[in-house]
């Protein structure tokens, strides 16, 4: 009769340690980060693509503008190579931004959004 009363003890301590190792396996398979909106397995080369462009863009306004502007003005291509220096200088800054942009923290949700992050507070 003893061992039946141990058996029962036992079996409880093990289902209670069971549960506790099942809670702490679900907390750690959560990530809590969330993704932005619109991240699929193309976001990175999109982004990549993005900054590309925005380099080119810069280059392409610097150039037009100089162009314009030494043609107007009847000058050498002083003002053309002196925008398009400015041109990738603005270039340049507009993809260091976007990278920050990618770098950023996580997007952070707005309460009430996460229904599970509620029942675990």
């Amino acid at each position: 009769m003893q061992q039946d009363g141990d058996d029962s003890g036992q079996q409880a301590r093990d289902a209670e340690r069971l549960r506790a190792l099942e809670e702490r396996l679900a907390q750690a398979g959560r990530d809590d980060r969330l993704a932005p909106p619109g991240m699929d397995k193309f976001a990175h080369a999109n982004q990549a693509w993005r900054m590309v462009i925005e380099l080119v863009a810069g280059l392409g306004v610097g150039f037009g503008i100089g162009y314009g502007l030494d043609r107007a003005l009847g000058t050498t291509p002083v003002l053309m190579v002196l925008f398009i220096f400015l041109g990738f200088a603005a270039g340049i800054k507009t993809m260091l931004r976007t990278a920050a942009e990618m770098g950023g923290p996580p997007v952070q949700a707005k309460p009430g959004d996460d229904p599970a992050k509620d029942e675990r507070d």
